[in-house]
């Protein structure tokens, strides 16, 4: 049986004792090597100096911590001719409401959203978005999952029905993207992110691109049912301008108006399917405004982002979309 002696002992503890510091020390350095590249890959993206800083800045400050407020909500109209009945139904989704944490580092931003009533058990649906906005490129994407639309719905010589939640489920896709002409004075980023801020008022001319996917079920009973499928894409272009009326105001509208160049819509009633003509025109388009504050490290404001989809003819079937959304926000720039 090997033995060892008391100061051999001591001697093998101080080596791993003196290993485990130099490991720790060295595991640390390269924690401290790999967050100065980030930063410094970071900063050099932030400061990037293609912009014209008398008319838009970045905050000097790298951090920001930001509560923000979400309000929203969805309305679907169909119309129509089936076998030679007219019909129409109108349905709007409850109104959601959800609160959100942010932390932004040198225009990075990460955010943690609740819906209060969901924790109640009061609202189960479904909402994801997810936006970016560049001083060049941006887009919003927005998936929506909902079950309790109401509304009504008739057919020609009959009583309306009503439509009580449960009885119709949707699922919602809306993308939408922007390119700015002149991003080296206007700035979208100022009046939605707050990673910039406008000193001077400036416009720009915009590109534009919309897409949206949807399927709806309205279960009528167990063994009926009618099922809406909706998918396009539409190009267009558009205009925003940024107001600053006093320092540290900003004003902002835009419109994103895109015509329809593929469509693929149809309607089915149990074995029956109505499908969509095209009708021109046939529209998605997205319209944007923001009130915005700035005041030593902070800010706070309303924005805005409003979709409507118009698609078909009322002759054969015709669907119109609204989704829109208001949100307060207040920042804290550190």
């Amino acid at each position: 049986m090997l033995r060892i002696s008391a100061s051999s002992q001591r001697i093998i503890l101080t080596v791993i004792a003196i290993f485990t510091i130099i490991s720790s020390a060295s595991a640390q350095s390269k924690k401290r090597t790999l967050w100065a590249k980030t930063d410094s890959i970071l900063s050099a993206r932030y400061n990037k100096g293609d912009i014209d800083t008398a008319y838009i800045t970045r905050p000097t400050q790298k951090w920001a911590i930001i509560g923000r407020l979400n309000f929203s909500g969805q309305q679907i109209e169909t119309e129509g001719i089936d076998e030679g009945t007219h019909f129409k139904a109108k349905m709007n989704s409850d109104y959601k409401t959800t609160a959100s944490v942010a932390v932004r580092y040198l225009g990075v931003t990460l955010s943690v959203a609740l819906n209060p009533t969901k924790l109640w058990g009061k609202y189960k649906d479904y909402e994801l978005n997810f936006n970016s906005y560049g001083k060049r490129f941006g887009f919003d994407v927005i998936y929506h999952e909902s079950k309790n639309f109401k509304g009504w719905h008739d057919f020609e010589g009959m009583e309306r029905i009503k439509l009580p939640a449960n009885m119709l489920s949707v699922k919602t896709l809306n993308l939408n993207a922007y390119y700015s002409f002149n991003y080296r004075k206007f700035s979208y980023p100022a009046a939605f992110s707050q990673s910039y801020i406008q000193r001077r008022s400036a416009g720009s001319f915009l590109l534009a691109a919309s897409a949206q996917g949807q399927r709806a079920t309205l279960k009528w009973a167990e063994d009926q049912e009618s099922k809406l499928k909706v998918f396009n894409i539409g190009i267009g272009a558009g205009y925003g301008y940024n107001f600053v009326p006093h320092r540290g105001w900003l004003l902002h509208i835009s419109a994103l108006p895109t015509f329809i160049v593929y469509s693929n819509t149809s309607m089915r009633f149990q074995e029956d399917k109505v499908s969509l003509k095209y009708h021109f025109p046939e529209t998605i388009i997205t319209g944007r405004g923001a009130i915005v504050r700035n005041w030593s490290n902070k800010y706070l404001g309303l924005s805005m982002v409003y979709t409507f989809t118009n698609i078909g003819d009322d002759d054969s079937l015709e669907v119109l979309n609204d989704k829109w959304r208001i949100r307060a926000f207040f920042g804290i720039r550190l």
